[in-house]
């Protein structure tokens, strides 16, 4: 059994404004192998690449589709990879929701 609720980092700009880099994520995803997280459009979601299962990706699930879903990035200028280069993602492959965003604090020098 997994621990529910996991904390991912935001590293790039591919969803940006609704994600920043040093944004952290806390993300639900299903407590038991082989369970599905349940994802309706419009939701953030946690995903393996499709070609690159070592590389974790944050995206919209922009729509359900035969085989899986559509995945968009919402910053088309940042020149990110999503189901326009990689096609629908797999149920398989979404790893969970994004439930919370929050900014890790930032030390201001002295």
């Amino acid at each position: 059994m997994l621990w529910p609720l996991w904390r991912v980092a935001v590293v790039d700009r591919s969803m940006e404004p609704a994600l920043h880099a040093g944004d952290w994520l806390l993300v639900r995803r299903a407590a038991r192998p082989g369970r599905q997280v349940r994802v309706r459009p419009g939701q953030l979601v946690i995903a393996r690449h499709p070609d690159r299962p070592d590389l974790l990706l944050v995206k919209r699930a922009a729509r359900r589709e035969p085989g899986g879903w559509w995945l968009a990035a919402d910053n088309l200028q940042a020149g990110a990879a999503d189901s326009r280069t990689f096609g629908v993602v797999a149920d398989r492959l979404i790893q969970g929701r994004v439930l919370l965003r929050y900014r890790r604090s930032r030390q201001t020098p002295r």
